[in-house]
């Protein structure tokens, strides 16, 4: 793939990235939504919350930060740079983290400062909760140019203001062990391959049992990893009407696991199997993830935790859908309304979505805000990026559909969908009977009864 072709398509991806729409949010207490950095590190050192060698203190939020190194590597660049500000993590489960999220900025206390933003539909709720600092003025102040995240930054704006910055964007691609094929006998996935293909190579893959069985592929217990085919090409959101679109994508879903293809949703559920230990233990030989796993990937690999041959391709596409189409999302990383540090927490987040960062994050094999050649030409020449032109040429994409519209009811509609997916995978609904909930119950919040 030339590197031109690719960055044009990480840019159209920005640029899809998201309608945020907003309200007005409150200035942080006594600094009318900028200054005073020095008095609000004094005053938290005055209420114990300074570090002990008096270096300034300054909370974020992550999660799974032991797991994945998007978090970490920008936190120890900032602090090396920064040696009188200390950094403290409030780490969470990411199935956990806006549950705990929503709960810490309900009290309403200075912690957390910094708030990464798991997904875009949870920052509307915050802004709709007036939670997040509108950035505007620091923007204004240091003459910030938006520019360099080539729209991405205007289009998180939210009723005109800006909340956020874009720390990083993924999509959804195919993850393989190069191993487990060799020892089948069988080709690797290709970068043009249809889910009527991926079925087959699933069942082709898949042998053992017990607890010595390799599945042939894996989906984690996270609906988007159905719904998500249902809206890759770009013609249907997760916020409909008439959810009958995803009736074929639930019976597919049900065959693989039904055929013991893929791992049951219940067993995976009841024991909380994270999707990583699946694939670094070498438990399945496909599996269609986020390219924030390449960074996952690539850490374990360098700690020694694994040590087999994995690649990547491109997502599979329908049968009447072009190679190339995927879906993703943009992290937002923003500023609680309630910090005590509106200054420092400003200077961490425009380090944080900095140029600088981009090259620190693509290191470790992350792909940020910013569409740069020279962070591309870094991951694919890491030395544990996979080996081989066609794990390079699945990073591209022709289309790039959000998992989920910026709705300002999506959270509303996600606990839907997410309750009427396990009903169908556990099978105490139908497709029929699950499809149906799904369009009754999004039509009585969207009140279109």
């Amino acid at each position: 793939m030339r590197r031109k072709q690719f960055i044009a398509a990480f840019t159209a991806a920005a640029l899809l990235c998201s309608t945020l729409t907003a309200c007005q949010s409150k200035p942080a207490s006594g600094s009318g939504g900028q200054g005073g950095s020095e008095q609000a590190a004094d005053d938290k050192a005055a209420q114990g919350s300074g570090a002990a060698d008096g270096k300034q203190v300054l909370s974020v939020t992550t999660w799974d930060n032991e797991s994945s190194p998007q978090f970490q590597a920008v936190i120890d660049a900032y602090e090396a740079e920064n040696p009188n500000v200390e950094i403290k993590v409030i780490d969470t489960s990411a199935d956990e983290y806006n549950n705990s999220l929503g709960i810490s900025l309900s009290a309403a206390q200075p912690d957390p400062d910094v708030i990464w933003v798991k997904d875009m539909g949870s920052m509307l709720q915050m802004a709709d909760k007036e939670q997040l600092l509108p950035i505007d003025d620091f923007i204004a102040r240091d003459h910030f140019d938006l520019s360099i995240y080539k729209g991405a930054a205007e289009q998180l704006m939210y009723n005109g203001k800006s909340y956020s910055l874009p720390y990083r964007n993924d999509w959804y691609v195919l993850y393989y062990n190069k191993d487990l094929f060799d020892a089948a006998g069988v080709e690797y996935p290709s970068n043009d391959m249809t889910w009527e293909e991926y079925y087959e190579l699933a069942a082709k893959l898949t042998s053992g049992e017990g607890g010595s069985k390799v599945y042939g592929s894996h989906n984690h217990t996270w609906q988007a990893l159905v719904t998500n085919w249902a809206v890759q090409d770009g013609k249907h959101t997760v916020v409909e009407k008439d959810y009958s679109f995803m009736k074929p994508w639930y019976e597919e879903g049900l065959a693989l696991q039904d055929n013991g293809y893929i791992q049951d949703y219940a067993t995976l559920k009841t024991a909380n199997i994270h999707y990583t230990s699946v694939f670094k233990n070498q438990q399945c030989a496909m599996m269609p993830m986020g390219t924030w796993f390449i960074a996952i990937m690539m850490q374990s690999q360098e700690e020694g935790e694994t040590d087999f041959n994995w690649g990547i391709a491109t997502i599979p596409h329908p049968e009447d859908t072009e190679a190339g189409y995927t879906v993703g999302a943009l992290t937002p990383i923003a500023i609680s309304a309630f910090t005590d540090q509106p200054d420092l927490a400003w200077d961490f987040v425009k380090f944080a979505s900095s140029e600088k960062a981009t090259e620190i994050l693509a290191e470790q094999g992350v792909f940020t805000g910013i569409p740069s050649e020279a962070a591309f030409r870094t991951i694919a020449s890491a030395e544990r990026f996979p080996e081989g032109e066609s794990n390079v040429e699945a990073l591209n994409y022709t289309n790039y559909s959000l998992d989920r519209p910026l709705d300002p009811q999506i959270e509303e509609i996600r606990t839907v969908l997410n309750e009427v997916h396990e009903m169908i995978m556990i099978h105490s609904y139908s497709v029929d009977e699950g499809i149906a909930e799904l369009t009754e119950r999004v039509a009585e919040i969207k009140g279109w009864n």
